[in-house]
């Protein structure tokens, strides 16, 4: 066991008007299995490259480890997978990925066959086979859960939780749950690390942020208070001071100067304001170190339409055809008020069952050509929908620019960008400049502009940040829109979906 020290770490983007990261400081021990967590766009990747050595930066990071990231590059996918592992790794030991393969439940057999012609399970356990085979590194696993279905998921979470020494980025709270030990948080002020798996962190980060809002009332309440009373000590002190005159005792024989005592009354109300005044500063100050990393998820809005209709679809006996494949015929109804999830594993149709709904629909969607179907599909008449794509190659140009050409309320989906936790800086850039996560929250935002009577999302929350996937989850539960998802994260669906159709 070695250990990752990181010292005063500045780093910031050319052009950029603020750090990512500034003065940050941590240790981690290379034995531990660690989560990655952040909202979108606060610097995980960024952090993994420094540790690969590809940006500069002030600060130090101490180690004696050797840094491996996946999901690698891969430049010929045309290539046989074996001829793509010694690119990657050419000094790979053959038995070594075997073993791993093994432990991932996939035949040695893909090492013969084209790289673009494996799944992207396939392709996600031949990565994760090389990395694993490379002994004494230290391990850097970037979303290696994205486009996987449930049921690769949870292979590779299980072969995950019998590894160590690695740093683990994933938004899935289940996956995270069952595979680390401690986590790693970039924070809005700062990077912790923590003992624990996600729920862990999770509960502990709840009772610290009720404890600042606790503190933070108790504090306003207490600098008020302290305000009224130097305001009324400062009044009285001017009073007194107002009353520095000898006068005669009217009492007494003889005349007694009560100068002295009125100018000694004054300066006691005067250190006493000062005093009230010390105190205000200290609770303003104590005040001023709460909430800082408090994640404020605001509450997001969606106006469902109603349909008339009680049944919105209906698809009996659909079988999908492609060229040299038919896929087993699905029955199957939505309506209004349902949240139906399709599952199964990658290539059984829950995408095409999707774009032969919206084909019906003469809705656009990511693919040029028909897809031929036998049995038969009816939707409701005048149905309008929203959909999300898993595709976000084709998002480019401004924000401005997409809200124009998808017919959106720009103020709206600025403000729904905002609560998704963009920057005002952000709306400044381009769409192709955003990070995966980004790029998806303009599509979840664009769909939640819309008004329609089903929501059709296609694996919406692939590199959705956690605090985010809470937003989405509150939405659709307070809202209760209709909806037809495909979606893999095992809590967001035991959480928002009424119906699960496996395929």
């Amino acid at each position: 066991m070695s250990q990752i020290s990181v010292n005063q770490l500045t780093f910031y983007y050319e052009g950029s008007a603020d750090n990512i990261f500034e003065d940050v400081s941590f240790q981690i021990d290379t034995d531990w299995k660690l989560g990655f967590i952040a909202r979108n766009g606060r610097g995980k990747t960024t952090f993994l490259r420094l540790l690969m050595g590809q940006e500069e930066y002030r600060g130090s990071i101490s180690t004696s480890e050797v840094f491996d990231y996946f999901p690698f590059q891969v430049d010929n996918r045309a290539d046989t997978t074996i001829d793509i592992v010694d690119s990657i790794y050419p000094e790979y030991e053959f038995w070594k990925i075997c073993r791993e393969l093994t432990l991932l439940k996939v035949d040695a057999e893909v090492l013969y066959r084209p790289f673009e012609t494996l799944s992207n399970g396939e392709q996600t356990k031949v990565m994760l086979a090389v990395l694993f085979s490379m002994d004494e590194h230290f391990l850097l696993i970037d979303e290696p859960t994205n486009h996987l279905d449930a049921p690769t998921r949870e292979l590779v979470r299980d072969y995950l939780k019998q590894k160590k020494g690695f740093i683990l980025v994933s938004h899935d709270r289940d996956f995270l749950d069952q595979c680390i030990d401690h986590v790693l948080v970039i924070n809005k002020t700062n990077i912790e690390v923590y003992q624990g798996n996600f729920t862990t962190w999770w509960e502990n980060k709840q009772r610290q942020d009720d404890f600042e809002r606790a503190e933070n009332a108790k504090l306003k309440k207490e600098i008020g208070r302290l305000q009224e009373a130097s305001r009324q000590a400062s009044q009285w002190a001017d009073n007194v001071e107002s009353t520095k005159i000898g006068k005669k005792s009217e009492k007494y024989e003889k005349c007694i100067d009560t100068r002295a005592y009125v100018a000694e009354k004054s300066r006691r109300m005067q250190q006493r304001r000062k005093n009230l005044e010390r105190r205000q500063d200290r609770a303003i100050e104590e005040k001023s170190a709460l909430l800082k990393n408090i994640e404020e998820a605001e509450n997001l809005k969606l106006f469902p339409l109603q349909h008339y209709k009680n049944t919105l679809v209906k698809m009996e006996n659909l079988q999908i055809q492609y060229d040299t494949k038919t896929l087993p015929p699905v029955s199957l109804e939505i309506r209004n008020g349902d949240r139906v999830v399709l599952q199964g594993a990658n290539g059984c149709g829950k995408s095409s069952i999707i774009k032969v709904l919206l084909q019906n629909l003469g809705e656009k969607t990511d693919i040029s050509c028909n897809i031929a179907y036998t049995g038969t599909l009816e939707t409701a008449s005048g149905l309008k929908v929203s959909y999300i794509s898993q595709d976000t190659s084709h998002l480019q140009g401004t924000l401005e620019e997409y809200a124009k050409e998808q017919n959106l309320d720009y103020t709206l989906f600025l403000v729904l960008l905002r609560k998704l936790d963009f920057s005002r800086g952000q709306f400044e850039k381009r769409i192709e400049e955003y990070s995966q996560g980004q790029k998806k929250k303009v599509l979840i935002a664009g769909s939640l502009c819309t008004q329609a009577h089903l929501y059709i999302w296609d694996e919406p929350l692939n590199y959705i940040d956690v605090f985010s996937r809470m937003q989405i989850e509150n939405l659709i539960l307070e809202f209760t829109p209709t909806m037809l998802l495909v979606e893999h994260d095992k809590t967001f669906i035991e959480k928002i979906g009424t119906v699960v159709k496996k395929l």
